[in-house]
Formats: C-alpha cells, sequence, structure tokens
C-alpha cells in the first residue's frame, strides 16, 4: 500500500458513458440523478452530492498504478471494490460508526456526507513498501515514530505503528507525524486521540479477519469524517487498493530464506506494467492492455475478493452496466 500518492497523470482515454451502445465495464460516468448537487471523480471511484447530506460513490471499473489511471476498464473490479469495502464496513460497525447507508447496487454505496479529515490514518503492522525503502536508506524514524536497528524487509513491527499521510487537495500526500497534526490544527487533539483509538482496533480486526482465511493483514489505511460533532469512519475500507495482504502459509519459511512474500493485492498488475517498460514516467505509454489482459486481472481480482471474503463471487448483470447503475440509484432515491 503506498502512503504517498500524486495526482493522476493520466487522463481516461475510453468514455463509455457516451457510446452508443452497452458496455459490460464502466469507465467514466456522467449522471444526472434528482436532487444532484455536485460530482467529483476520483481515480477509481466517482461521487455524487445529494442534497446536503447524501454521497452516492459508484465503484468504477477503472484501475490505477503509478499514479496512472489505465486506459481499459476491467470487467467486475467495481463490484469487487464496492462489496468487499461494504462487507467490512459492517463487520466493524460495532467499532467505529460509518458513513454506509445502503448498496442500491453492487458497484454503488450510498451513505452519509461527512467533513473529512485532513489526514489518512495509515497503520502498518510489517517493515514493507515505502516504510521499507526509507527505513533501507538508513532512515530509523517514521512519521515521529522510532524504529529498532536490524529489521530486515517484511519484518513485523513488534506492535502495529501509525504513519498518518497529509490529505492533500493538490501535489502529494505527505508524511506527517501526531505531533505535527495537531500543532498544525488540522486534527484537534481530542480527536486524533479517538482517531488513533479506532485505528488500532479496526486493524486489530482486520487482522483477526484475515487470520481466519489464511491471510496476513500487512498494512491498510482509514479515512475518517465528521458529521454533528461524531467521528465517522468513511470511504473503503480493508479493498486490494486500499491494503496489503501476505499469505499467512510460508510467511516464516519465506522470512528465513530472505524471499519474497506473496501478496494478495494488486501488486501484480505494477508488475507487468514494469516488464512492458512502464513506470508512470513522463513520455512513457502504457502497453497494450488486449481484452485477454483484461480479463485475466478481471479473474485475479474475484479471487482476491473470494480469498480476503471467503464467500463465492456472484457475477452482477454486465450487459449494460451503466444502465442498470442509473436504474438502481434512481429508483432507490424515489424510496
Amino acid at each position: 500500500m503506498k502512503n504517498k500518492k500524486e495526482k493522476i497523470k493520466l487522463t481516461i482515454t475510453t468514455n463509455n458513458m457516451n457510446a452508443n451502445k452497452p458496455t459490460n465495464t464502466l469507465v467514466t460516468t456522467d449522471y444526472s440523478f434528482p436532487g444532484q448537487t455536485k460530482v467529483y471523480h476520483g481515480k477509481v471511484r466517482d461521487v455524487y452530492s445529494i442534497g446536503t447530506d447524501t454521497l452516492i460513490m459508484i465503484a468504477t471499473d477503472r484501475i490505477s498504478a503509478f499514479d496512472v489511471i489505465l486506459p481499459k476498464g476491467i470487467p467486475y473490479k467495481g463490484q469487487v471494490l464496492n462489496q468487499i469495502a461494504a462487507k467490512f464496513l459492517d463487520a466493524t460497525a460495532d467499532i467505529v460508526p460509518n458513513w454506509k447507508l445502503a448498496v442500491p447496487d453492487p458497484m454503488v454505496t450510498v451513505g452519509l456526507r461527512c467533513e473529512p479529515f485532513k489526514v489518512e490514518m495509515v497503520i502498518r503492522g510489517y517493515l514493507t513498501g515505502s516504510a521499507w525503502r526509507e527505513y533501507k536508506a538508513g532512515a530509523r524514524t517514521l512519521c515521529g515514530i522510532s524504529l529498532p536497528d536490524g529489521m530486515v524487509e517484511n519484518q513485523a513491527f513488534p506492535s502495529p505503528i501509525i504513519t498518518p499521510t497529509t490529505k492533500a487537495d493538490e501535489g502529494h500526500d505527505e508524511n506527517i507525524s501526531r505531533e505535527e497534526i495537531i500543532s498544525q490544527g488540522l486534527v484537534s487533539e481530542e480527536n486524533y486521540k479517538q482517531l488513533e483509538e479506532y485505528t488500532y482496533a479496526l486493524f486489530r480486526r482486520g487482522t483477526e479477519m484475515a487470520a481466519e482465511k489464511g491471510l496476513i493483514l500487512v498494512d491498510t489505511k482509514y479515512e475518517f469524517g465528521m458529521k454533528d460533532g461524531k467521528i465517522y469512519l468513511i470511504d473503503e475500507i480493508h479493498t486490494p487498493d486500499s491494503s496489503r495482504y501476505f499469505y499467512a502459509e510460508g510467511y516464516e519459511e519465506r522470512m528465513e530464506k530472505g524471499q519474497e512474500q506473496r501478496q494478495l493485492s494488486k501488486e501484480f498488475v505494477r508488475k507487468w506494467l514494469l516488464e512492458n517498460g512502464f513506470k508512470g514516467q513522463e513520455g512513457q505509454s502504457v502497453p497494450e492492455m488486449t481484452p485477454e489482459y483484461c480479463e485475466s486481472v478481471s479473474e485475479r481480482y474475484i479471487e482476491l475478493y473470494e480469498k480476503i471474503t471467503g464467500e463465492q463471487f456472484v457475477k452482477a448483470d454486465i450487459s449494460d452496466v451503466p444502465k442498470r447503475i442509473e436504474n438502481n440509484i434512481t429508483s432507490y432515491l424515489k424510496k
């Protein structure tokens, strides 16, 4: 899981909402719902505001890597992400209230509009990813937290650590310490203490649920917001786009041999891009995403769903995804 992001470098080249024929992936949206006041197009999710209190979050079939939106959609990807997030929101509602109200379509969550905190709560159980790269380069503090000498890649921390990032409107999200967050007034000390408590508790629950499926929840991020003086968990939770999982079987043996861990994430997409000479740098072209390749990525996402949830994935009707979503959301709003 990356804890530093850049704004999108590549715009989508496939506009399936304006196509004259039905499509089996949702790459762009351009809806106009009753009571709609605003729309935000993110890297993967498009969020429609209804009135002042309701959000409609559509998990599209877009896929990004190296902070670039790739030009083709992946069948069922949005459904996978939306349904994993919905499952974990329900499974953690006893820990912290969350924004979810309903799932009127497999790719859609309707929820409460909250005022987001300007930080993302990244929590790490293992030394990997960007944290390992900094550690390997000699850093022994991360977001104000002291790290012990002698650690190796993918080693478990003595206990999970919270390494928050800023939530920038423009440019990069940056690592930031607890003390800086409070001193800069990004979050009050009282609220930040509550965010920490929620983050540790959510990670414990996620770790327990992962262990039941033979997985290790390595790291993840949570986003929170405020509504009517109350803190809510918002956005997605424990999906392969926001989290990193290892397979528990073979973890210790691979550590002893210094081998890479088997990951359950979208890392395989990044590896494919790298193997084809694409690192997201200026002037580089995304390799051709053939229908066969897109189908193979779709199959991997379905595998992720079934491994993480322990449930069989039930494919939604994708004969005309944009129309199906429009009908389901409109019907929900009429209730």
